[in-house]
């Protein structure tokens, strides 16, 4: 790929990102001063930036804590900031999560809880109910990574199996005000699946946790089903007391910087179309639905006319057949690139807006219509690589990696392609 197209794409990106920066964002949202203690609590890959944010705009008392992945922290003043493992959780994770807990616990009606919420907060809060360990919440993980299913199936499931998602840790911080603030990396932007919504209640069931279990062929341990067929599993609902005087507001969103990489590209005169902003599915079926589109635009001018940008965000999942490394956003594009093989004039770019597409290093990749070619000459199938969920591997040897490192946000998948 030309070095200007390169930083064409990369330039989306960045605005994509800049869109959700929470120095930014929360501005709009900072609630009134109680009349008691200001509680913070949060979780998730942006949520060290989140709390630094808050506490720089706010004037008067203020505590907390929040946990972020490793790597992502930054410095804070008056909130306490941990670090755990994402996206399996560890013993830092369920320290956290006590301490959250502990946080919220005795406070009154006069105090008030503020909620930073964004992404990767289902890996970092492990909280195993009674009876169940850590390491039972790991091999949950384990599992629902590896099942294809998508966001709310697996969210469904990990609130059954917790004491503080699923609106749980509102619930303790009762009688206090919980006002909760989401950047959401969720298709579709319901608060309530965001790291599986600690603070806010949704209409999920034990029942829905069971079709998920049923549908993606998910396999737990017996113990775990038996816990999410009682009684005991099962989340405060929306109608319950305890959310009566909270509030929810989502501040960032994938839409938001979908639209904000579009007026990029626009004011250099090339037409933007955003696909969608909520698209799930295997990553490699939306690979081959966006070169398609690609190469229709290319050999016949439609849906639109060249020179065209195609964006989309959203959560794809991969279904995990074989040992090789990778993220969705790299096999998303081995799979299009192999799409447009041979095609001149086509550029993509998919990364994830918080700089780590699933537990390697890099956020995403570059491809165009050469890279399946360039891999053969490197005497590399891109088949196979595919087939063994190794596009990590593949754009490594050609050197298309983008590694921006953390980005302090998280959006979700962005995803581009241009069309000369």
């Amino acid at each position: 790929m030309r070095a200007d197209k390169r930083a064409f794409l990369t330039s989306l990106f960045e605005a994509a990102v800049a869109a959700a920066d929470p120095e930014k964002a929360i501005l709009d949202f900072l609630p009134e001063r109680p009349k008691g203690r200001t509680v913070v609590v949060g979780a998730g890959k942006g949520a060290a930036q989140l709390a630094r944010a808050f506490e720089r705009n706010w004037e008067g008392h203020l505590e907390g804590v929040v946990v972020t992945r490793y790597g992502y922290s930054v410095p804070c003043e008056r909130i306490k900031v941990l670090e755990a493992s994402h996206p399996v959780p560890d013993a830092a994770g369920l320290d956290a999560a006590e301490q959250l807990l502990k946080m919220v616990s005795g406070l009154t009606e006069d105090d008030l809880v503020v909620a930073l919420v964004c992404g990767g907060g289902s890996a970092l809060l492990p909280a195993p109910p009674d009876g169940m360990t850590l390491d039972d919440e790991i091999a949950l993980n384990r599992a629902l990574l590896a099942s294809g299913a998508p966001i709310a199936a697996m969210n469904s499931i990990r609130k059954c199996m917790s004491r503080i998602k699923g609106g749980r840790l509102a619930a303790r911080a009762a009688p206090a005000r919980v006002i909760s603030l989401v950047v959401s990396d969720i298709p579709g932007d319901d608060p309530a699946l965001v790291a599986s919504g600690p603070t806010i209640p949704d209409t999920a069931t034990p029942d829905d946790a069971l079709a998920a279990i049923k549908q993606y062929r998910i396999e737990l341990p017996e113990q775990a089903m038996d816990h999410i067929r009682s009684g005991r599993s099962a989340a405060p609902g929306v109608t319950d007391s305890v959310f009566a005087r909270n509030e929810v507001h989502v501040i960032a969103s994938a839409g938001r910087s979908l639209a904000a990489a579009a007026r990029v590209a626009e004011s250099l005169g090339i037409r933007a179309a955003i696909l969608s902003d909520a698209m799930e599915g295997e990553a490699r079926e939306a690979g081959r639905f966006h070169a398609a589109v690609a190469r229709e635009i290319v050999l016949r001018d439609q849906p639109f006319d060249r020179p065209a940008l195609l964006l989309s965000g959203g959560e794809t999942t991969v279904t995990l057949h074989g040992s090789g490394r990778g993220g969705r956003n790299t096999e998303f594009l081995l799979s299009a690139a192999m799409g447009l093989e041979g095609l001149d004039g086509v550029h993509l770019f998919a990364a994830d807006t918080d700089g780590i597409d699933g537990s390697e290093d890099n956020a995403g990749a570059f491809a165009d219509g050469t890279t399946a070619a360039r891999l053969r000459l490197m005497g590399e199938d891109p088949k196979m690589l595919l087939a063994n969920n190794d596009a990590y591997t593949a754009f490594s040897l050609v050197g298309d990696l983008f590694v921006p490192g953390p980005t302090g946000t998280n959006v979700n998948d962005f995803r581009a392609v241009l069309i000369e």
